[in-house]
């Protein structure tokens, strides 16, 4: 099969790249060549931007593909671009959405494939189910070869789960106080991006899945507080977390609370059996504990990339000690 990935260098894509070409595909990226992820050495690499559709047209203008995913498409007016471009040029067409869009807070856990789209929280979310309902109408009213893909949090080794990167899990090696939303009680699922590759390479070229709708996840599910914990223990530091409510923290950084309010603030525990059925094969193998000395060692190994967030650093500091002041008072 010839697979088109638009974009392909990112944290979740990347694997699925690597894996579609170690099982034999023929790939082809389209993107800007900025990335410093290494791309697999017998894809085909063509330096273009999507978002200028007349360029591109001239660049695939003799090409077709047995299948196009697009990776970075976050808006309708994206979605409109690659109707325009891939209509008459493959068999299937992926569009990466994302696990955010199901209701939130969900009514019911696990969430499965069929739970409603609604998110009131995060406009993120809802730019994403505004792509899904126009290739959906597209599918229904002039056959575009439509997949959906909606993955949840995933992970490699160079991304920390938490609002930062790298400036909580120093925070944690210095054995300074961190900021956990909620609780910390509440469920989360994060997913290393090769498992979540076994899942999607099974997608590819599979005329079953066109109309359909897959998340792709792993089954194990921890609380926020064993994420901080697991993290921490590989980095040898500790965990002193302060407790906050998402709604307070939106207050101080509108930004971080969208995507805690909207997100990870709930429970979010999911029925992977669809993509199962459609992927026998698909398990995740990688636990948390295993992804996050992976991650551990490649900031280890990679200085460089130790970056100390001051703005958002000195933010956290802030935030403690005005809650900490309220708490008391």
């Amino acid at each position: 099969m010839k697979i088109l990935f638009i974009g392909g260098t990112g944290v979740i894509s990347s694997a699925s790249v690597q894996l579609a070409s170690e099982r034999g595909m023929e790939v082809v990226l389209l993107n800007r060549g900025k990335t410093n992820r290494p791309v697999p050495e017998n894809a085909t690499v063509i330096h273009g931007d999507i978002r200028k559709p007349e360029e591109i047209k001239t660049l695939i203008r003799d090409m077709s593909f047995d299948v196009v995913v697009d990776w970075v498409a976050f808006e309708p007016q994206h979605i409109e671009i690659d109707l325009e471009l891939f209509r008459d040029k493959t068999d299937q067409f992926i569009f990466i959405s994302s696990a955010s869009v199901y209701q939130t807070p969900p009514s019911s856990l696990p969430v499965t494939e069929s739970a409603p789209l609604k998110n009131p929280f995060w406009e993120y979310s809802r730019s994403k189910i505004a792509c899904e309902e126009r290739l959906l109408k597209a599918y229904r009213e002039e056959d575009f070869p439509v997949t959906i893909v909606r993955p949840s949090h995933t992970y490699d080794k160079t991304l920390l789960p938490f609002r930062g990167n790298y400036t909580m899990l120093d925070r944690m090696q210095k054995g300074k106080k961190v900021v956990v939303h909620g609780d910390g009680t509440s469920l989360w699922t994060l997913t290393h991006h090769r498992d979540f590759a076994k899942g999607f390479v099974g997608l590819l070229g599979n005329p079953q899945t066109i109309g359909h709708t897959f998340h792709i996840t792993s089954d194990e599910v921890l609380t926020w507080n064993q994420i901080f914990e697991t993290l921490a223990n590989a980095a040898d530091g500790s965990f002193h977390p302060v407790y906050i409510p998402s709604k307070i923290i939106a207050g101080f950084d509108p930004d971080w609370g969208s995507s805690l309010l909207g997100d990870k603030s709930h429970s979010m525990i999911f029925d992977n059996t669809k993509i199962k059925r459609i992927v026998p094969e698909f398990t995740a193998t990688i636990p948390f504990s295993r992804g996050a000395q992976e991650i551990v060692d490649w900031y280890t190994l990679h200085p460089g990339n130790r970056v100390i967030e001051k703005s958002f650093n000195d933010q956290l500091d802030r935030i403690i000690k005005k809650f900490e002041k309220i708490s008391q008072n």
